[in-house]
């Protein structure tokens, strides 16, 4: 199962109250985020969908969700961000890139309560400002606090985690493109694609494996995941790239070889291309607008 690949490590927790000044625009994270609200109202939104913060509903944006954020008056939220990692670069929300809300239980608030007593001080006290807390170095510093973790909490911790991305796996949320089931065959293109960044991939390669004409598969695998192969798979090079920028200190030819790229002016073209400023910018701290 594909969960079996991925682990998941926390970077803040914290209950805070918000105001007007939380105002942002077109945020793209490389990690999850995780609210669960206990008093007032506000907004999650991107171009195709919009939620209300409602006092006893838990939301989940995963990681590379374009998604804004706003609060009229008052917010009371407990939040949780953490890290996915996974051997080959997959996500298990690869195909799901959305805003979920879904009740909250009494189960879940205690484990939010549980996560935040199990790490204190591990707000984001600088800033609720993306643009602030987003850099590189705070990321990491972030992670790097799990180390220091008593291995009993550590565990606990993840385990709570777990439980609580659970709640956003049933059927009635985790299924692709509205409440149908993703073809075998685009499946495994994207298990492909997603496993072998760094190789050299052609539609023809992709259509061969699936057995089809490359006009066939190209076609059916729009139907399935809204993208041509080709966009698809330069969407999750430059994803596994900003990962690559964020969490580790591998040179930029090494992101590029890394996630298939033929050579460093190619990266970096399309890089910007898509992430709207160069490798270089976004490893110095700029968030992904």
């Amino acid at each position: 199962m594909s969960i079996l690949k991925s682990t998941f490590a926390l970077m803040n927790t914290d209950h805070v109250k918000l105001n007007k000044n939380w105002n942002f625009k077109n945020v793209t994270s490389t990690f999850y985020r995780l609210y669960f609200i206990d008093g007032g109202e506000g907004k999650l939104y991107n171009t195709t969908e919009a939620f209300r913060l409602e006092n006893g509903y838990l939301y989940l944006v995963p990681s590379f969700t374009t998604c804004c954020y706003y609060c009229d008056s008052y917010l009371s939220q407990y939040y949780i961000s953490f890290v996915e990692e996974s051997a080959d670069g997959s996500s298990l929300f690869s195909s799901n890139r959305k805003i979920f809300k879904i009740k909250a239980t009494d189960d879940d608030i205690a484990c939010f309560k549980r996560i935040l007593h199990l790490n204190p001080n591990r707000g984001l006290n600088i800033s609720n400002n993306p643009k602030v807390y987003e850099k590189r170095p705070i990321l990491k510093n972030f992670i790097a606090l799990n180390e220091f973790m008593p291995i009993a909490a550590y565990v606990e911790t993840n385990g709570l985690l777990l439980r609580l991305l659970s709640k956003f796996l049933a059927p009635d949320f985790f299924l692709i493109k509205d409440k149908s089931i993703i073809h075998s065959k685009i499946s495994d293109a994207i298990n492909y694609i997603q496993t072998n960044l760094q190789l050299t991939i052609t539609v023809a390669d992709l259509a061969n494996r699936a057995s089809y004409n490359p006009d066939y598969f190209s076609r059916l695998f729009h139907e399935n995941t809204g993208e041509r192969p080709l966009t698809y798979l330069q969407s999750k090079r430059i994803e596994r790239a900003q990962l690559l920028l964020t969490t580790t200190s591998m040179t930029f030819y090494e992101i590029a070889v890394e996630t298939g790229f033929e050579n460093l002016a190619y990266f970096s073209r399309v890089f910007k291309k898509r992430a709207g400023q160069t490798p270089s910018a976004y490893k110095k701290g700029s968030m992904i607008i």
